[in-house]
């Protein structure tokens, strides 16, 4: 019982889109706060936009818990499309999450509610990939940090309300933290557990 628009779709080139995409994300993870573009992903079902959709084919497997926040769990169909594609499980808790995909930046669970990671095992912890509405318009925030020569601009609509107060208590749980990949669209920021953000007036 395939459905979800009986599948396939995805990668047009499986291995070629992966690397790429895997390059943008590694160099959005190396840079912060730069805007990377993902290869197009097909037929992918909505509310998930492409680029996470992307990222969920180059990086999910079936060693990696997915969460999915209510609007993108409201119906099955996105669930059906990542086990099809990846044969990660998705899970309701997200504290045991490796990824949690979010639509709605407004109702971002807090930090709290995912794995931070250990002192011995920093790295089992979830990276959360955020659809936000834009990633070259909206209010401005400085970012410093590792893979930042000096400071960065980046112009984003996150739509987080209490943003900067996360990211600075997840900051200094340093070595453990969330990682954030904003997706909008078919393009990538990430602000890695190192980053520090201020915002910008005007």
């Amino acid at each position: 019982m395939t459905t979800v628009a009986e599948m396939p779709a995805g990668f047009a080139d499986k291995v070629l889109a992966a690397q790429s995409t895997f390059r943008s994300v590694m160099d959005a993870m190396a840079r912060p706060g730069t805007v990377q573009r993902i290869q197009a992903v097909s037929g992918v079902p909505a509310p998930m936009m492409r680029g996470a959709a992307a990222i969920a084919l180059t990086l999910f497997d079936q060693d990696t818990p997915v969460w999915l926040d209510s609007r993108l769990a409201a119906t099955m169909d996105v669930a059906k499309w990542i086990k099809f594609h990846t044969s990660a499980p998705v899970i309701a808790d997200p504290a045991i999450c490796a990824f949690a995909v979010v639509a709605d930046a407004a109702a971002l669970p807090s930090f709290e509610q995912f794995a931070f990671g250990s002192g011995e095992y920093p790295d089992r912890s979830t990276t959360i990939i955020l659809q936000v509405a834009s990633l070259t318009e909206g209010p401005a925030y400085e970012l410093r940090g590792p893979g930042i020569d000096g400071a960065t601009i980046l112009r984003a609509a996150i739509g987080v309300p209490d943003l900067l107060d996360r990211l600075a208590l997840n900051a200094s749980l340093f070595p453990r933290g969330i990682d954030l990949v904003l997706v909008s669209g078919e393009s990538v920021v990430a602000l890695p557990r190192t980053t520090r953000l201020v915002a910008k007036e005007g």
